[in-house]
């Protein structure tokens, strides 16, 4: 507690206060999602590559068996979630709006039971570097934060950049979700494990986990299990939006900026989710691949809200027909309300990153009137990073992507919605962003 007292005060410039509604998950241990009938396995799970399909139809596969492989340094392979056999490898619908290709597997019922035999358990803290990042890579682990960036491939720092710190990234600010809440009071020796991996991959002599002061019993929990040396500790910091983005967590902890356009390896650090590490030290050992994730289930009209170990290509129609869905006219967001993706078909399923599946009625997603922008300088204040969300939106309706990217650092943009969120005109700042994002990238990719 006294640990408490003296960091809580430790934040970041502007950001935002959304409201959490943590209050019905956070207190619920992570229960089992039922095997769905039909599993959906996207090959891009990753920022990157996707991965390379080297089942056919109708083979019969193990839970936990490679079933797709890894295309190159950006990319992970891909690991049975379920026993079963192959339905079709086919195109289907992804969260995004696309076709992604997929695996198709109708699932077993022994899957539950049934774990391909992996390589032979080993410490993996005596391996070399390098072999250990590669053995990082086999377990197909991703950023679980979201982002889904290979985790091998941030662990390999370049020869010229020399890594002080690890931050992790305990802080979960996105209202709605408690999936890393839970992981870390239910998975603390294997965060712990994942945490000392991670240093050795990166050779870094520190870690310090940030955590948000509104998940004081996750700070107690893991503070008898610290290292004396103060090599790892964990520091709980102010509870604002989105204090779990990468630089606003290395300001937060360290007062250190990444500069822009910059990675943190050149400020000298390496951040990662605690998800991330958790699974990292719970996988390793047992020489196995990811399979499955914690999501929260949560929202209006279901009578099973809660944290959930889902099997990864689970759709969202059998996680709503577990959940218990009780209304006609609902949004769906794979993720939170703020950075989180909007889907309407049910058949999407969920992949390594999603964290979450939440559910809102029609009173939560009435669309207001877009109005004129009035020159509140709301979206100011509430930007992280400082950038004029006012002038970016107007260029973004007069078209002007170039001048966006050029002249107003567009590509800063995270896109964590606090602009939108608090534009009393309703102008959806962060949607055009996104959309601008997308046209600069095909103009340059005409461009050669």
């Amino acid at each position: 507690m006294n640990l408490f007292r003296l960091f809580n005060k430790k934040t970041f410039p502007h950001g935002i206060h959304p409201e959490e509604y943590k209050a019905e998950t956070n207190k619920k241990p992570t229960r089992r999602l039922p095997f769905a009938p039909e599993i959906i396995v996207l090959l891009a799970q990753n920022i990157g590559k996707p991965a390379k399909a080297i089942v056919f139809k109708g083979q019969k596969v193990t839970r936990g068996e490679i079933i797709a492989e890894a295309d190159g340094f950006m990319s992970v392979p891909i690991h049975a979630p379920v026993t079963g056999t192959v339905k079709a490898i086919d195109i289907v619908n992804s969260a995004r709006g696309g076709k992604e290709n997929a695996i198709i597997i109708s699932t077993s019922p022994s899957s539950g039971q049934v774990i391909s035999d992996a390589n032979s358990p080993q410490n993996y803290l005596k391996l070399p570097r390098e072999e250990l990042i590669q053995a990082v890579k086999n377990t197909g682990i991703v950023g679980l934060g979201g982002a889904a960036f290979p985790t091998h491939v941030k662990m390999s720092i370049p020869k010229d950049r020399k890594i002080h710190t690890i931050l992790v990234n305990g802080c979960e600010c996105e209202p709605f979700l408690t999936t890393d809440h839970r992981v870390m009071l239910e998975k603390v020796e294997q965060l712990m494990l994942g945490i000392r991996i991670a240093m050795k991959c990166v050779d870094a002599p520190k870690t310090i986990i940030g955590i948000e002061n509104n998940k004081l019993d996750v700070l107690e929990a893991i503070t008898p299990h610290l290292p004396k040396d103060g090599s790892i500790t964990a520091v709980a910091i102010k509870t604002k939006y989105p204090q779990g983005a990468e630089k606003m967590l290395a300001y937060s902890l360290l007062g250190i900026e990444i500069p822009s356009g910059g990675l943190p390896s050149e400020a000298g650090l390496a951040i990662f989710n605690v998800a991330t590490l958790a699974e990292i030290g719970a996988l390793l050992p047992k020489g196995q691949g990811l399979i499955e994730r914690i999501i929260t289930i949560t929202g209006d009209d279901l009578k099973k809200t809660g944290n959930y170990l889902a099997p990864l290509g689970t759709p969202i129609r059998a996680i709503l027909d577990y959940a218990g869905i009780t209304g006609d006219e609902v949004e769906l967001i794979l993720g939170g309300p703020m950075m989180g993706t909007p889907v309407r078909s049910l058949d999407v399923p969920i992949t390594k990153g999603t964290g979450g599946l939440l559910v809102l009625d029609k009173r939560a997603t009435k669309q207001a009137d877009i109005l004129p922008c009035i020159k509140c300088t709301q979206c100011l204040q509430a930007c992280p990073i400082r950038l004029n969300p006012s002038e970016l939106g107007q260029l973004a309706a007069k078209r002007r992507y170039d001048v966006m990217e050029e002249d107003y650092h567009l590509n800063d943009c995270f896109e964590c919605g606090a602009c939108s969120y608090v534009c009393p005109s309703n102008i959806p700042l962060v949607q055009y962003f996104r959309i601008a994002k997308t046209l600069n990238r095909e103009r340059h990719l005409q461009d050669g």
